[in-house]
């Protein structure tokens, strides 16, 4: 596994740890982008050293390569002058002068190709971190926007629930009132009948309609006498005339 898969599983597992105990996807969104962009700073600092090392190998084969000059115009100098010896020895300095700058230039090469691939590497992540970044302003977004939406649903199905029971109140107070209302009337309809006595009226209410109940029975009573006395007059009145 490579260095950039293992930061990958690493960062993965410190983000579905975070999921588990957020509330808010929001915060663990914004780490997750932190992170990636602490990794595309560590994949820049590498390319940087990367380009510092290789500039410090290019210099030193520089050096190598001016060296190997410098002994092959040595060897020459010391064969005209007859000092094969001479020219031996710098012959053998630049053969190593030559396998250092070799091993220095395979160095270089490999360096490049480092560089090259961290610049690809670069370039993706760079893509995958504004994807991401696009995609993390979208969810938290939509988020905000789901989370006010529940809100809204939840103080709508409180109001209806709160409504229903108010509903309810309502209905029991109109039944409740019908009820009382009812009552009242029958109170006052006995009241009026006599049936029940008048709670709100004295005692002498009472006396009163007994002895206007006394006087119109005693009314009766004489009418009737009255009525009686009449007929037998005129029963009277009329034997006298048949006599």
């Amino acid at each position: 596994m490579g260095v950039f898969s293992r930061m990958g599983a690493v960062l993965s597992a410190k983000i579905n740890a975070l999921l588990d105990r957020s509330e808010d996807p929001a915060e663990t969104l914004d780490y997750a982008y932190e992170r990636q962009l602490e990794q595309l700073h560590k994949v820049k600092r590498g390319i940087v050293e990367v380009v510092t090392s290789k500039r410090r190998l290019e210099m030193q084969a520089a050096k190598l390569e001016s060296n190997e000059a410098k002994l092959v115009d040595q060897a020459q100098r010391a064969v005209e002058a007859g000092r094969e010896d001479l020219a031996r020895i710098a012959l053998q300095r630049k053969q190593l002068v030559v396998t250092q700058a070799d091993g220095l230039r395979q160095q270089i090469q490999a360096l490049e190709q480092d560089q090259e691939r961290l610049a690809l590497t670069e370039q993706k992540l760079v893509a995958k971190v504004e994807n991401f970044r696009t995609r993390k302003e979208v969810i938290k977004a939509q988020y905000s926007a789901a989370e006010a939406q529940t809100r809204i649903s939840e103080t709508v199905s409180g109001l209806s629930e709160e409504m229903a029971d108010v509903s309810l109140l309502v209905e029991r107070a109109e039944e409740r009132t019908e009820s009382l209302q009812a009552r009242a009337l029958a109170i006052d309809e006995l009241v009026d009948t006599g049936v029940l006595e008048d709670s709100t009226g004295s005692r002498s209410d009472f006396v009163d309609r007994e002895l206007n109940k006394l006087s119109a029975e005693s009314g009766v009573e004489e009418e009737l006498e009255t009525l009686k006395l009449q007929l037998a007059g005129k029963d009277k009145k009329q034997l006298e005339d048949r006599a």
